[in-house]
């Protein structure tokens, strides 16, 4: 039986199979780098597969340099249901001013571009994943100030990826999660001010 949890103490948050996923990745990545043994890779696999919480997977990553995959509390709170779809045409895909941003987004374009403009959406989650499905067009990102975002799982056959923010989350700020593919469209992530006199 656990024990109960004094007023303050904060709440640990439980992984999802992305989180663990992500781990993994790292890990993997760790021992191409000569980092760590083979050896090393499975039990500390046998860790991450075996975790619950954020807690249980610091431990197999706290000698390995920097915070690569943000592993901040916010961060693994990984959104859950599914995703809000939205498709567009050829005239493209716009989303901007006062908007409510759901915590998963799936956009899905074949050739028209697409906008989706943070800066003056409300944003209940801390953590938003937006999932890419391009084809030909491109796609602009416009975050908050002082908002962080992870393009690291975003693939781009023959087009370009582009993040003009830090990967790295901070708790407390809205980061975004960018993944998916696009065929030979650009992606670019930006702060409002990179965007100064422009339109789209």
């Amino acid at each position: 039986m656990s024990s109960p949890r004094l007023p303050g103490e904060r709440r640990e948050i439980r992984i999802s199979d992305a989180d663990r996923e992500r781990v993994a990745e790292r890990l993997n990545r760790a021992m191409a780098e000569g980092r760590i043994s083979v050896e090393e890779l499975q039990d500390r696999l046998r860790t991450v597969y075996a975790a619950r919480f954020s807690s249980d997977v610091h431990p197999v990553l706290a000698d390995l340099p920097g915070d690569p995959l943000n592993l901040s509390v916010d961060v693994l709170a990984t959104p859950v249901g599914p995703p809000t779809v939205l498709r567009g045409g050829v005239g493209g895909l716009r989303r901007r001013g006062d908007w409510v941003v759901p915590p998963r987004l799936r956009v899905q374009s074949s050739i028209g571009s697409v906008l989706l403009d943070f800066c003056d959406a409300q944003l209940p989650m801390p953590v938003v994943e937006v999932e890419l499905e391009l084809g030909a067009g491109s796609a602009r990102l416009l975050v908050p100030e002082g908002a962080t975002a992870d393009v690291d799982g975003l693939v781009s056959a023959y087009g370009s990826v582009r993040s003009k923010v830090p990967a790295r989350a901070v708790h407390g700020r809205p980061h975004f999660r960018v993944y998916g593919r696009t065929a030979a469209g650009s992606v670019t992530v930006r702060s409002r001010y990179a965007f100064a006199g422009r339109s789209f």
